[in-house]
């Protein structure tokens, strides 16, 4: 008895292990790199009765993970936040609009939570670099939609660069567009957030 039971504790330990150096690879085969604060941009642009208008955000955070050992990368997670209050037009009047629009006072940030990868595949011409479509999450004003997100990737050395464009309406997430001037200049419900980041 005492040696079948040893023998079975010595099999579970043996499992155990095999387990364990089975999971390292992929493990050490996952980099996660966080984005850099100090470069690139995140913008969004828009249009009203009066002129198109652009607000910058000044601060935003979050972080990526790639595999990149195999023909193509696999991004296991990547979620971005930004402050909302820290989107800047450079008009003083403008911004207050938008923070009442958005009601900043309540839901104090903007982010995007990555659920999966749509799709992936390499620019030809251009040497790792990616088109990626990621289905995940965006959250504006407390308000969550499940959204499509394209956007190129490029891999280079300790730095992965995300870039791309996506159109939104601000209704579908209960946003009344910004007025002015007692309502005499509307801003118009479309807009489009436009990326540059850099990930270290």
């Amino acid at each position: 008895m005492q040696s079948q039971f040893k023998k079975r504790t010595f099999s579970i330990k043996s499992v155990i292990l095999l387990m364990t150096f089975g999971l390292i690879p992929i493990a050490l085969a996952a980099q996660s790199y966080q984005i850099s604060t100090s470069e690139g941009e995140v913008m969004v642009t828009g249009t009203s009765t009066l002129h198109d208008w652009e607000e910058v955000a000044e601060q935003k955070s979050g972080s990526i993970s790639l595999d990149n050992t195999g023909e193509l990368p696999k991004i296991n997670t990547l979620n971005f936040k930004v402050e909302a209050e820290s989107l800047k037009s450079g008009k003083g009047a403008m911004d207050k609009n938008t923070y009442k629009a958005l009601n900043t006072k309540k839901y104090k940030e903007i982010v995007f939570d990555m659920k999966s990868v749509k799709s992936i595949s390499p620019v030809v011409s251009v040497s790792n670099r990616y088109k990626v479509v990621a289905t995940g999450d965006l959250t504006i004003a407390g308000s969550t939609k499940t959204i499509d997100l394209p956007f190129n990737m490029t891999i280079n050395g300790t730095k992965v660069m995300l870039e791309g464009k996506k159109a939104l309406k601000m209704t579908d997430y209960g946003v009344e567009p910004p007025k002015a001037l007692l309502g005499t200049i509307t801003t118009g419900d479309d807009i489009e957030v436009h990326f540059n980041t850099i990930w270290k």
